[in-house]
């Protein structure tokens, strides 16, 4: 378990970021960078996520979102495991 940041409300807005191990220069490759933006429209359409704003850079990437519907943290699960589970 996580012993970071925690989401304490689920309804609220964050401003998250998410980085790839190592911080392996991994989004600079066309492929894998469509491949996260892919992951975060399809939290946006079937999760109700709501994205303020975003930014990728080499090996990571900022958000600023939130979320109504749905726990917040179970999007953000969904976001990896589907970002994971793409290549």
């Amino acid at each position: 378990m996580s012993t970071g940041y925690q989401i304490y409300d689920p309804n609220g807005m964050y401003f998250l970021t998410f980085s790839v191990v190592d911080w392996v220069d991994v989004f600079s490759r066309k492929i894998y960078r469509d491949t996260l933006l892919d992951s975060l429209k399809y939290c946006i359409s079937e999760k109700q996520l709501m994205v303020y704003g975003y930014v990728t850079m080499s090996n990571h990437m900022h958000v600023i979102l939130r979320s109504e519907n749905e726990k917040l943290f179970n999007i953000i699960r969904d976001f990896k495991k589907f970002t994971a589970k793409r290549y």
